[in-house]
């Protein structure tokens, strides 16, 4: 699906030579709501979310973009994105804001805040009315809860026979606020991103690799840091030697993250498909994932049924070597401390491993204009996922029901 507003890279110019300024804009009202009271399901990276009472801050946006054709190979773009993320309320953010110089037909160079292209639809994954599914599965897009890049990109693009080609290479730095789940929102920070983007498309199929690598830094978690600093003062007082190589582990300063990925579009006739296989690796404790997703729809008329299945699974997190207890003749508290230093690895070492069956229809029911329903049934396996504030020992599963409007404009 073509949308000139999130894809659109021609900019005009009026006859007097002066720049033409164009205005354009998309937004969801969503209501979603769940089964159960026991927790919350809310969209990657955000601190609350919807139990049986329905809300409208899960699945809700506005946005809106401005793009000035300065003459026929300068532009500039700049999107403003109103939505909730990482905090309850609402807030407003620049989501892009980059310059864009075309250098020939076949090569371009941003420079600004552009999208990090770290997934198929990473340009528009906030333009609902671009997207087949009500939102994209939290498996997948959880992996990197960072949507845009402070630097500088190049697109190279190649017609060869029927099949286009293009590249895009990214070099820059992002930070973003991070939901922690607690009253203030964490400080994440990937500094050195390299960033690689390769697409083929022939007719109706569509084929995408990409890769990012960074180094990754977590600022202003208080547990975290007070986790850390008592592995390293109780490794350094009972002279236990793990400790402090332990807490260097887990520990997220300057750590090395790498994010692989792979995806496969294809609309041939009444027959949609999308998919996605990624990988995320990182030298701390945040979970190494392997996760995928696969989509399947069929048009009839302007309705488009759907129906996709979501996995993403834990492949790797840092040993535990706290001691179960002290040797003899070591102080009383000294066992009771490794046991609770024990159990504050584990729950930071918690992996999140769930699935998502989804079935949902879109309904065009005007131009611009698309209606949709979804139902999600998630199911998390040995604890809560990706849910947020789960009663003790709630595991799901968890039906997930959801109604959006979509508009561009």
């Amino acid at each position: 699906m073509t949308l000139p507003l999130a894809l659109s890279c021609a900019y005009a110019q009026d006859t007097s030579g002066a720049p033409v300024v164009t205005i354009s804009g998309f937004g969801t009202a969503a209501l979603t709501f769940t089964d159960t009271d026991k927790a919350e399901f809310a969209r990657p990276n955000q601190s609350s979310g919807a139990g049986k009472t329905a809300r409208t801050g899960v699945d809700s946006n506005f946005g809106v973009q401005a793009n000035v054709g300065i003459n026929a190979w300068l532009s500039a773009t700049a999107q403003g994105l109103v939505r909730k993320d990482a905090e309850d309320d609402y807030g407003a953010e620049l989501a892009w804001a980059f310059v864009k110089a075309k250098l020939s037909d076949n090569l371009s160079v941003r420079v600004g805040r552009m999208g990090l292209p770290v997934f198929m639809i990473s340009d528009y994954r906030d333009v609902g009315y671009a997207n087949t599914m009500l939102r994209p599965p939290s498996e997948v897009y959880s992996q990197v809860p960072i949507n845009s890049i402070d630097g500088i990109d190049a697109t190279w693009q190649q017609n060869v026979g029927d099949t286009t080609l293009s590249a895009q290479l990214a070099f820059g730095r992002t930070s973003n606020r991070i939901s922690a789940n607690s009253s203030a929102p964490l400080h994440m920070h990937i500094t050195a991103i390299t960033a690689l983007n390769l697409m083929a498309e022939r007719g109706p199929l569509t084929l995408r690799l990409g890769r990012a690598d960074g180094t990754l830094d977590l600022q202003d978690s208080s547990s975290l840091n007070s986790l850390l600093g008592a592995l390293r003062a109780t490794g350094a007082g009972y002279r236990i030697a793990q400790l402090a190589p332990l807490a260097d582990a887990l520990s997220v300063t300057k750590k090395k993250a790498s994010f692989t990925s792979a995806g496969l579009g294809l609309d041939w006739n009444s027959v949609l498909v999308q998919a996605e296989y990624t990988k995320r690796k990182t030298d701390s404790y945040v979970n190494d994932t392997n996760s995928w997703y696969a989509m399947a729809g069929y048009r009839i008329g302007k309705f488009l049924p759907y129906y996709s299945h979501a996995d993403t699974r834990s492949a790797g997190n840092v040993a535990n070597t706290v001691p179960a207890a002290c040797p003899a003749g070591y102080p009383a508290a000294c066992t009771p401390t490794l046991r609770a230093l024990s159990a504050g690895v584990n729950i930071l070492n918690t992996p999140i491993n769930q699935s998502t069956d989804t079935i949902g229809v879109r309904w065009d029911l005007y131009r611009s204009v698309a209606l949709k329903a979804q139902i999600d049934r998630v199911r998390p396996r040995g604890n809560a996922g990706s849910l947020l504030r789960a009663a003790p020992g709630f595991t799901g599963p968890v039906t997930v029901g959801a109604v959006a409007l979509d508009f561009v404009f």
